[in-house]
């Protein structure tokens, strides 16, 4: 039995055979539990109907597209769950999508064509080394900073910080 047999995954894209290609990833490294949608407004109204631990997002899909789907998750008043690991694949990996991704409050990114490894480490990343959680001026999400300097001693971080 895998130790994944317990996580019930949401996989969210608006392309039937990437969801297909996804789902038999998901399922071969013991993803116990799938279920799918195509766009992030269907994603949102099963993640009020249904528990789910991880969503694996498309990054580009209409009415509603990965990065409108993690924030409303992230910050909309109703959200069943504004902690939800969110996993963001897409095949647009430019510098300016990995920020979009991440400043909507993506917990990790990864680029298409998928690989079944690469996306159980991201799977395996949120689960065992999950990120704080912070609140700033216009933010609400996983810590972005990747690494941390417990001494540092230079100056504030943002504007808010107490900078005149």
């Amino acid at each position: 039995m895998s130790a994944l047999s317990s996580i019930h995954v949401l996989l969210v894209d608006d392309n039937p055979n990437m969801r297909a290609i996804v789902a038999a990833m998901l399922k071969s490294v013991g993803v116990g539990r799938l279920t799918e949608a195509e766009d992030g407004a269907a994603a949102l109204e099963l993640l009020r109907q249904q528990s789910i631990d991880i969503a694996i997002v498309d990054f580009r899909m209409k009415p509603m597209d990965g990065a409108a789907f993690t924030r409303a998750v992230r910050n909309e008043a109703d959200s069943p769950n504004p902690y939800l690991p969110v996993i963001m694949m897409t095949g647009h990996s430019e510098k300016s999508r990995v920020t979009e991704a991440r400043d909507a409050g993506v917990t990790e990114f990864v680029a298409k064509p998928v690989k079944a490894q690469t996306l159980l480490s991201r799977i395996e990343a949120v689960i065992l080394r999950p990120r704080p959680f912070v609140r700033a001026t216009g933010y609400f999400g996983p810590d972005r900073r990747r690494t941390r300097s417990e001494g540092y001693a230079g100056p504030f971080r943002r504007a808010e910080d107490g900078q005149a």
